[in-house]
């Protein structure tokens, strides 16, 4: 079954921020990251739960992308995976 990829708008905040803060030292660099976030979560159409388990949480249903330094957490309810953060690899989800 195929899946709905949604983005939250905290999740679409979070990469204009990254990719903001990309920019301002590289743009090129910053086209290649929104590009390669973009697309891995793409592969959740097909493949929703392809990401891992986020480790702070016990909810299987909670699962991230891992993309350069950076966790793209989604979550699955029934055939949609809503995008809820992108956030630095190093931050703690809370």
């Amino acid at each position: 079954m195929a899946h709905r990829i949604v983005w939250s708008r905290r999740a679409v905040l979070d990469l204009d921020t990254i990719i903001g803060y990309i920019a301002a030292d590289s743009p090129a660099y910053a086209s290649v990251v929104l590009k390669k976030i973009v697309s891995q979560t793409r592969i959740l159409m097909r493949f929703p739960r392809a990401g891992r388990k986020v480790p702070e949480l016990e909810d299987e249903n909670v699962r991230e992308l891992l993309v350069y330094s950076y966790r793209i957490i989604y979550r699955l309810k029934g055939d949609e995976a809503l995008v809820v953060a992108v956030i630095h690899g190093k931050q703690i989800l809370q």
